[in-house]
């Protein structure tokens, strides 16, 4: 719910908002073309009212049924879960992963020896330099990116041209929107780059992060040095969710995550 990841993603998902009393309402699509659903409403608690208000609107305004809010939080499922007006199921496809980034970074113990042997691996074979993103890096992350799709046929699968959207909108307005970044050279040219802010106080989430799928242990090496080199301050790093795609899930919890940010989906009762 960050501004800059709304920002990012705001064609894929056709993002429409509006103002209701003292709460901010948030539509989101699927693909920006299926029927709309509602975000968190933010602003103060208590927010049922305006959870009732945005459902029953989408009810009864635009005939959608159920109509529902996804990917809330469990403060929210807190504030409205004692009214009775409410129906709240747990979505384990929209749960984000947060890790200690001290893992992250030293990648200790027999869970992460996988990842220390593909690091390893790509330390033999290579030399790199790592270097915080900067604007003259843009194009060369752009042109990766493009390479990397080009591999996975974006073009045949909306939701990967909706990330290639979104990459490019990060990459672009990285500065402006106070986003941080990190890119991985090898023989002077971009072979990987991560993108990502501080969430809060204590914990930084990673929106973007591609690399050469030729090159063994690169994800490895530039998760770990992204970390390392900017967040090492920041006790936890949160790295989305893997909406229900198997292998994003296998690779994500691979990582052994600290816990899981619980998401619910909330539509009215009955």
């Amino acid at each position: 719910m960050t501004f800059s990841n709304l920002f990012i993603w705001r064609a894929h998902y056709g993002f429409q908002w509006s103002v209701y009393k003292d709460w901010l309402l948030l539509l989101g699509t699927v693909n920006g073309t299926d029927a709309p659903y509602g975000l968190v409403p933010i602003g103060p608690p208590n927010r049922g009212e305006a959870c009732r208000t945005l459902l029953g609107w989408l009810r009864d305004e635009k005939r959608i049924g159920p109509a529902s809010i996804r990917r809330a939080d469990k403060t929210l499922v807190d504030e409205i879960s004692e009214s009775g007006l409410f129906s709240i199921e747990s979505t384990r496809d929209h749960f984000d992963y947060v890790y200690r980034t001290e893992d992250l970074v030293r990648l200790e113990g027999k869970n992460y020896r996988q990842k220390r042997n593909h690091i390893n691996y790509f330390l033999r074979q290579y030399r790199f330099d790592y270097e915080p993103l900067e604007l003259r890096h843009v194009e060369a992350c752009l042109e990766l990116t493009g390479a990397w799709c080009d591999v996975r046929r974006c073009e045949e699968d909306l939701s990967l041209m909706g990330e290639w959207d979104a990459i490019r909108e990060g990459l672009r307005n990285f500065e402006t929107l106070q986003m941080a970044g990190g890119v991985v050279l090898i023989d002077g040219r971009v072979e990987a780059f991560s993108l990502g802010e501080l969430l809060n106080e204590t914990t930084a989430v990673v929106h973007i992060e591609k690399a050469n799928t030729e090159i063994r242990g690169l994800y490895a090496v530039i998760n770990q040095q992204f970390c390392e080199r900017r967040w090492q301050n920041t006790p936890f790093i949160n790295r989305e969710q893997d909406l229900g795609e198997p292998g994003l899930r296998q690779a994500k919890l691979s990582y052994n995550p600290d816990h899981l940010v619980e998401k619910f989906r909330i539509s009215l009762a009955g």
